[in-house]
Parts: C-alpha cells; sequence; structure tokens
C-alpha cells in the first residue's frame, strides 16, 4: 500500500512537472505572440506598429514573471483598474506555475532515484500511456469549444468578472485577441503531449536495458 502510494503521488509529480514546464516555455516563448501579431492583424486592430506592441507586451510579461515589480505601466495602452486587477490575479497564477515546477521537479527527481533502485521502471508504463492520452482529448476539446473553454477557464481560475475587458478603458485586449490564447492552449497541449511521449521511450528503454 505504502509502495502504491509513492508511485501514485510520483506519477503526479511526473504529470505536474511536465505541465507546468510546459506553461512556462508557452507563456514565455515571445515568438509565437510575434507571430500571431501579423497573422491576427494586430497591428490593425490597435492601431500600433508591430514594434509598440512587442515593446508593451515585453513590460507587461516583466510584471507577470518578475516578483519584484510591483506596478503594470504599459506605455501606450492605459488600464482600469479592474484590468490591473486582473493582470495581478494573472502574475499570482504565472509565479503558483513557477512553485509548482519546482516543487514537482524536485518530487520527480526523488521518484526516479526510488525507481532507479527499485527497478521499478516496467511500472511506469502504463501509467505514461495513460497520461499520454489526456493531452489528446484535451487537444481534441480545444479545437471543438475554445469559446466555452475558454469561459470555463476564468471560471474556475478567477471568482470576478475583470477579466471582461472592455477595449475602451482596457485597449490591450485588442493586442491579446482570443485566438492568441487559443494558439498558447495547443501549444501546452503539444508540448505536454511530445514531452510525454519522450518519456515513455525513455522509459521503455530502461525496462529493456534492465
Amino acid at each position: 500500500m505504502v509502495q502504491k502510494l509513492k508511485y501514485f503521488f510520483g506519477y503526479t509529480a511526473i504529470f505536474f512537472l511536465v505541465l507546468s514546464a510546459s506553461i512556462a516555455f508557452t507563456i514565455n516563448f515571445t515568438p509565437l505572440y510575434s507571430f500571431d501579431i501579423d497573422y491576427l492583424n494586430i497591428e490593425q486592430m490597435t492601431g500600433f506598429s508591430k514594434d509598440v506592441i512587442l515593446d508593451n507586451y515585453r513590460i507587461l510579461m516583466q510584471y507577470l514573471n518578475l516578483p519584484w515589480i510591483a506596478e503594470l505601466k504599459m506605455p501606450d495602452f492605459p488600464a482600469s483598474e479592474s484590468g490591473l486587477f486582473h493582470f495581478h490575479e494573472v502574475k499570482r497564477l504565472f509565479l503558483l506555475d513557477y512553485a509548482v515546477l519546482g516543487v514537482s521537479a524536485a518530487a520527480t527527481v526523488l521518484f526516479l532515484r526510488m525507481v532507479k533502485k527499485e527497478q521499478g521502471y516496467w511500472r511506469m508504463l502504463n501509467p505514461l500511456r495513460l497520461m499520454i492520452a489526456a493531452p489528446l482529448v484535451a487537444l481534441t476539446v480545444i479545437f471543438m469549444n475554445f469559446d466555452r473553454l475558454f469561459v470555463a477557464f476564468h471560471g474556475v481560475f478567477f471568482n470576478n468578472d475583470a477579466w471582461i475587458f472592455d477595449a475602451r478603458t482596457d485597449p490591450i485586449i485588442l493586442a491579446l485577441p482570443q485566438d492568441f490564447f487559443m494558439h498558447c492552449f495547443v501549444l501546452v497541449f503539444v508540448l505536454l503531449e511530445l514531452a510525454l511521449v519522450l518519456l515513455y521511450f525513455w522509459v521503455r528503454r530502461k525496462v529493456k536495458t534492465t
């Protein structure tokens, strides 16, 4: 029973490590946003050049990523109190993701050491197969109805409607269209799937060589 619990928590740590790492990579992958500025015609929607939009986006990302930056000031995009409050909540989610990444990484290292000591790699194969299936289901949901998923996501992580921006008071929403977030969701789950598949084949090789 104790061993089963150890492996369960180990699998959980692996999943959260890969998920949080995929999220961390995606939210900091500026080339995706740079591509979407052109692909989604964000210059036309905002009335600003690509360079100006990217400069403001970098300021926003610095605020969201760095705990010691306590105030958000985008030079070309004014923000309402409600908008600033929402970004403050998003900042907390960013920092929570980094905390989960650190804790799950440490737990995964300890778990893999235990697995190596016990030669228990074979135990990981079926759980990894299940983990690999999860992102495929998520990607299907994203493509079928992202609008509902987007609303549900905000309902889970925010207990208010501050995330519903008015372009007149928070023009930054014009620079962050919903399709950009869909692309982010897709990238997260593609990275998650890729990492889990690679881990599965690594574990399978370990099983064959032990």
